[in-house]
């Protein structure tokens, strides 16, 4: 049996009038989804560096900090069917953090040069994330 890939992912919370969540989407392809910054763990990386970087490649945000580890899910990639193992994580940004901007992606990933549309939205979320990474948010510790 295959080791699962190791990733992370943030729900990376500002605190204003409501509780609100970072999110992005691909600019140009919408049938990616809405989605929360997420990546895999590097090797020798602690996941709490690895959630940081991600969290900075992708929306280009470097002022969030971890809060804690929420959960960890084993649960297959949804095309490849290949084992993974993501430690989801909550985060925290300023509340002075932009309510949208556009980020071309930085890193090693497949998505490195890609422009994400990210924006904050109101908790609770009205739609579902691709992927289902919107399930554990009802584990998040409030803030507010």
């Amino acid at each position: 049996m295959n080791s699962p890939r190791l990733r992370v992912a943030a729900y990376v919370i500002r605190c204003r009038a409501v509780p609100e969540l970072l999110v992005f989407d691909h600019v140009g392809m919408p049938e990616a989804g809405t989605q929360v910054p997420a990546g895999g763990v590097r090797p020798g990386e602690e996941p709490e560096q690895a959630v940081l970087r991600e969290v900075a490649e992708e929306t280009g945000l470097r002022t969030a900090s971890v809060i804690r580890r929420i959960i960890t899910e084993d649960k297959p990639h949804p095309h490849t069917r290949r084992p993974r193992r993501t430690m989801f994580f909550q985060l925290q940004a300023p509340a002075t953090t932009p309510d949208a901007w556009e980020h071309l992606v930085s890193g090693q990933g497949e998505d490195e040069g890609m422009t994400f549309g990210c924006r904050f939205l109101p908790l609770p979320l009205k739609g579902p994330l691709a992927d289902d990474q919107d399930t554990w948010l009802g584990h998040i510790n409030p803030l507010w």
